[in-house]
């Protein structure tokens, strides 16, 4: 990869990274399901009426956009509501490639090698090492909540590899179209219309801000640059990049938000991102059939072959 691509991947990695504290501070400004729909809102708008139609069927956009936008978005924002740390949260987040792998041996017949096994269990004991580490002083309850957030990314990143987009960003904005409308729902259901009406009331330029941050930026931008870089780079050279966002994650929420990093901490993060690394970047064997490419490191905003190593938190 040229110097300046190099340096695009690194700084997407860290918008994704950032992300995680972004939210934080959006969660002080808006209850997690109605902020989640405004980002999906914002990403939309106007970018849908820029990309095209879409390049794929609407049966993909709608279960993806089910899947990672109204339950993976909707568990993490809420998770991290109840009191998930930023920085945790973007560290944890990334077992979704062991959900991913998986999805994709029962759902595409993608059996993991010996390599790929390897990595899984070595990022499932990061995990508990990380349970144990947040049992003794954090809420288990938001823990588990960003643990289901990623089991939900690993199924919306096996639809998106069926769906086979060939414009990530095209697929990522028409898929920020679906979850608008459900979240909303969901917000007056469980959120309360008087709660609601209050946080777009009270709205002010921080607010407005965090918004711009995580549906620009972080999903029109990240994923822009993203999907244009793997576009013109084999995905091995690409993904990588992916795992530098717990990096940046924690890094930031260190600097920003004051979040210790505990001893146990520093080693469930070793433990996965090691297991991640080799999940996602180990070969697979296929056990017969249409199966597909190996699951990359994913981020956020999810996805197919391009999004599967695209991290959208």
């Amino acid at each position: 990869m040229r110097p300046a691509h190099l340096a695009l991947a690194a700084l997407v990695a860290a918008v994704w990274g950032v992300n995680f504290v972004v939210i934080e501070i959006g969660l002080d400004h808006f209850p997690p399901l109605l902020f989640s729909a405004l980002r999906f809102l914002v990403a939309a708008l106007p970018a849908v009426f820029l990309v095209g139609r879409p390049t794929v069927a609407w049966k993909w956009i709608l279960a993806v956009g089910l899947v990672l936008g109204v339950a993976k978005f909707g568990l993490l924002f809420t998770g991290m509501d109840l009191g998930a740390p930023a920085g945790l949260s973007s560290l944890v987040l990334q077992v979704q490639a062991v959900f991913t792998a998986l999805f994709a041996f029962a759902a595409l017949g993608e059996r993991p090698g010996r390599l790929k096994l390897a990595g899984m269990a070595v990022a499932l004991a990061g995990i508990a090492v990380a349970a144990a580490d947040e049992g003794g002083t954090g809420s288990l309850t938001g823990f588990a909540l960003v643990i289901g957030a990623a089991a939900c990314w690993g199924v919306s990143n096996v639809l998106t590899r069926k769906a086979s987009p060939p414009d990530a960003l095209n697929f990522m904005v028409w898929v920020s179209t679906v979850p608008v409308l459900p979240l909303l729902a969901l917000s007056l259901l469980l959120e309360g219309p008087e709660r609601d009406l209050a946080a777009l009331r009270g709205l002010d330029p921080a607010g407005a801000g965090v918004i711009v941050y995580v549906a620009w930026i972080t999903t029109v931008f990240g994923f822009g640059a993203w999907g244009w870089l793997l576009r013109r780079y084999p995905a091995s050279s690409v993904a990588p990049f992916s795992l530098l966002v717990p990096v940046f994650g924690m890094s930031s929420a260190a600097l920003f938000l004051g979040e210790g990093v505990s001893p146990a901490r520093w080693g469930a993060a070793a433990l996965l991102v090691g297991g991640v690394a080799l999940t996602s970047l180990a070969p697979g064997r296929r056990t017969g059939g249409n199966s597909v490419a190996d699951p990359a490191p994913v981020p956020v905003s999810s996805s197919g072959r391009a999004l599967s190593e695209e991290r959208p938190a």
